[in-house]
């Protein structure tokens, strides 16, 4: 009899910690930065980039992630490269594919898509246009989305506010937290994006202390965040800014956070080999030049509900 009991105890230990595992989800956002001619004279070109990009997201394994800037040619790129994933958006320049997406990627084993949706942040949200003093049109895109495994079901929103307008990142923070109320009520919702202002700014407080959201980074009990999210390409560059969001409904519990300053090496005009006498012989080590994969550091967040 105890045999059986002890037995049945280990096996209800064992089912209720795969349960809990079952239950994390990873979250991310991650600006990677438009394409462009400029930044691939100085080495800092899409296609250098991307493949990074693609190994980054695959090595911290994200689950579900917001990315902006993205113009299409870029997310079918990712998508080639992340078999697992696929990503819903439109551009926000016509409603299809031109000008840059505020795009969701998902694992498509993991999640079903139940419905989805795009506005413009502006006061005519339902085609593009720019809203209030914006010097951009500027976009949100949404999704409800139900894990096949649990049948959890949430909403997840990712934008990309204005970078001039503080009128316009006042009236979008204020119109996205109208929507999600509207739209999601009472049920777990994830909003990420490149908000364009920091933790101190007026926008991002509407948000964080609307008693509906809230900053994964204040939520977290452990904190990986050495920098903020903009670096400019610069990989000496130092900030505390965090213009990179995560926010969540109580719905979800925050287990940890982080800032990924993740770097990759490129090959340098001068290619000397480096010589020192304090590695062993067998160590070959070559001139090369630290790069990042975009002007923004991808936040992460692994989240229990």
């Amino acid at each position: 009899m105890y045999k059986k009991t002890a037995s049945f105890i280990a096996f209800l230990l064992l089912w209720l910690c795969l349960s809990v595992q079952g239950q994390q989800l990873t979250v991310a956002t991650y600006n990677v930065r438009y394409d462009n001619k400029g930044d691939s004279i100085k080495g800092n070109g899409w296609q250098q980039r991307y493949p990074v990009i693609a190994q980054l997201i695959r090595f911290h394994d994200f689950d579900i992630f917001g990315t902006q800037e993205g113009l299409y040619h870029q997310l079918q790129n990712l998508s080639d490269s992340l078999p697992a994933y696929t990503y819903i958006g439109v551009g926000r320049d016509d409603g299809k594919q031109a000008g840059e997406y505020a795009a969701i990627f998902y694992k498509k084993d993991k999640f079903k898509l139940l419905k989805s949706g795009n506005f413009w942040l502006s006061p005519i949200t339902d085609r593009p246009n720019k809203g209030w003093d914006a010097a951009l049109p500027r976009i949100c895109t949404w999704g409800q989305f139900q894990d096949k495994k649990s049948g959890f079901k949430f909403y997840f929103f990712n934008l990309h506010m204005d970078h001039i307008g503080v009128e316009a990142r006042k009236q979008s923070a204020k119109l996205v937290l109208d929507t999600v109320r509207k739209m999601a009520g009472n049920m777990p919702t994830i909003l990420t994006g490149d908000f364009n202002v920091d933790q101190n700014n007026e926008s991002y407080t509407l948000i964080n202390t609307s008693g509906l959201l809230k900053d994964a980074y204040v939520l977290s009990p452990f904190k990986y965040a050495l920098n903020g999210t903009f670096n400019n390409f610069n990989i000496n560059a130092k900030t505390n800014s965090r213009i990179d969001h995560i926010f969540l409904t109580k719905n979800f519990k925050v287990n940890r956070y982080g800032i990924l300053m993740d770097s990759y090496r490129a090959e340098a005009a001068d290619k000397a080999t480096v010589n020192s006498s304090n590695f062993p012989r067998e160590v070959s080590l070559s001139k090369y030049e630290a790069k990042l994969p975009s002007d923004h550091f991808p936040v992460m967040t692994i989240v229990s509900y």
